[in-house]
């Protein structure tokens, strides 16, 4: 069970990797363009669904900084994409992640 959410599978995180749900962006632009899902760059932004127990080093577990629930922006190429029960996802390394915001962010594409 991914903590709280409905998902037909168990999914267990391990060391320190998380699971993302990535916060897709409108589909409108500013003037009102309708951009197709062809020409959409996959967003950088994500929340977190689930974190690992955390990294290993000279036998004592240090605890990840990310918890559930976390809103992070990460690299464009960073993590594996997965797909849980039709549910596209993506796992990464707690040290892929560039940041953690609160409120509403919209990761820079460097477009305007």
């Amino acid at each position: 069970m991914l903590r709280g959410y409905l998902c037909d599978r168990h999914v267990y995180k391990t060391h320190d990797r998380v699971l993302v749900r990535r916060l897709e962006e409108k589909e409108t632009a500013k003037g009102g363009i309708i951009i197709p899902d062809t020409a959409k760059e996959k967003p950088q932004e994500g929340e977190v669904m689930a974190v690992g127990a955390g990294k290993i080093e000279e036998g004592k577990r240090i605890p990840l900084d990310i918890k559930t629930g976390d809103r992070i922006l990460f690299g464009k190429y960073t993590g594996s994409d997965i797909t849980i029960d039709d549910q596209e996802y993506l796992i990464l390394r707690e040290e892929e992640i560039l940041a953690k915001v609160s409120g509403i962010a919209k990761a820079a594409s460097g477009k305007k």
